[in-house]
């Protein structure tokens, strides 16, 4: 057994292991490493658990994702996987992840990273055993558990599901269709619309916008599994989400609607058309992304039956040493300072000089 970076021409053999693997997840694929380094600029390092000797498409036995993000203002880490919910280890066992776990190690050292970040769904078995990493015996961390997965299983029909819904869901539902509101579902042609939608309420929110250039590549490289959904009021667009469909499950990873036409419930719209042309589709589960307990985003997302699941994300120091928080206080802080600022800069400024900010934020 060896841990090595996959190399040119694995490819494929990379995202066979993460199809097969039931607790993969779309963050897994290989092509978000190119799709994130094709946009930003970061460097990749795609770890593989390599069995010797086995034919080149069995010998894979685990894999490691992990993004350098290097920043002066946010930090230096190495994460799995920034801009999206999920990624970490995946493997065959718990060996396999204790070896790869030390080649990140290693690797954090050389890059001079401040941490590891690892976005797992569930625990790593063995994280509050003491591991030899190296020559050194460490402990790996507690995860943060501040946010939670939430997750729907679908129905075999739309039909079905509308009927599962409480009296007051199925009227919000019908709101915005008796107030004009239509709603899409379509591909790369939506992709004006949805970032017109993404960028203003991304400013409004005060936090920089991805650069669009992003969704291009997101497009480019996974085309018929990602859709969009959009809602339009009097022929503009107001509401809009990306989905990705990922074997039985689909993820929306961005949603965003326009402040001033709240009170139209546009949202209500987007989600209920999504989650009927993918039930419909026959897919069996809706992951509505991430989202920290009672606050609004969770209570919208739970009204849908959506189950939260605990996420345990690992921050790893390269060296072993407990990390110091004082750092990510300072950031959280300027991060609040800036949003007030980001709120009342001119719409064509912000979307100037967010991607330049965004990349470096792994969130």
């Amino acid at each position: 057994m060896r841990i090595r970076f996959i190399k040119q021409g694995e490819e494929k053999y990379w995202d066979e292991y993460v199809y097969q693997h039931p607790a993969a997840t779309l963050c897994h694929l290989y092509s978000w490493g190119r799709v994130i380094r094709d946009t930003y600029g970061h460097q990749t390092y795609y770890l593989v658990a390599d069995n010797n000797g086995e034919a080149l498409g069995r010998k894979i036995a685990g894999v490691l994702p992990l993004v350098h993000i290097k920043s002066v203002v946010f930090g230096n880490t190495l994460v799995s996987m920034p801009f999206l919910n999920y990624g970490g280890l995946l493997t065959d066992d718990e060996g396999k992840e204790k070896l790869l776990v030390q080649e990140a190690m290693r690797l954090g050292r050389e890059l001079k990273v401040e941490k590891i970040e690892l976005r797992h769904i569930q625990p790593i078995a063995w994280a509050n055993e003491k591991s030899v990493i190296g020559i050194r015996e460490t402990q790996m961390p507690e995860p943060s558990h501040h946010k939670v997965r939430m997750l729907l299983e679908l129905p075999q029909s739309s039909i079905r599901l509308f009927e599962s819904f409480k009296s007051k869901l199925r009227s919000q539902i019908r709101k915005p269709q008796k107030e004009g509101l239509i709603s899409i579902i379509g591909g790369k042609e939506l992709l004006g619309d949805f970032y017109h939608v993404f960028s203003i309420n991304m400013r409004d929110l005060g936090s920089p916008v991805h650069s669009k250039k992003l969704f291009e590549n997101i497009f480019k490289v996974f085309g018929d599994r990602v859709k969009f959904g959009l809602v339009k009021y009097q022929a503009s667009p107001i509401a809009a989400g990306l989905v990705f469909c990922f074997r039985d499950t689909v993820e929306i990873i961005w949603a965003s609607s326009l402040r001033q036409h709240n009170h139209r419930s546009p949202n209500m719209l987007l989600y209920w058309s999504l989650l009927q042309h993918v039930t419909d589709a026959g897919y069996k589960y809706f992951d509505f992304g991430r989202s920290t307990p009672d606050e609004g985003t969770y209570k919208f997302k739970e009204q849908w039956g959506s189950t939260p699941i605990t996420l345990h994300w690992y921050n790893i120091s390269s060296d072993g040493k407990p990390l110091d928080d004082v750092q990510y206080r300072e950031i959280g802080q300027l991060r609040r300072r800036g949003e007030f600022i980001w709120q009342k800069m001119p719409l064509g400024l912000a979307n100037l000089f967010g991607p330049m900010i965004r990349g470096s934020i792994s969130l």
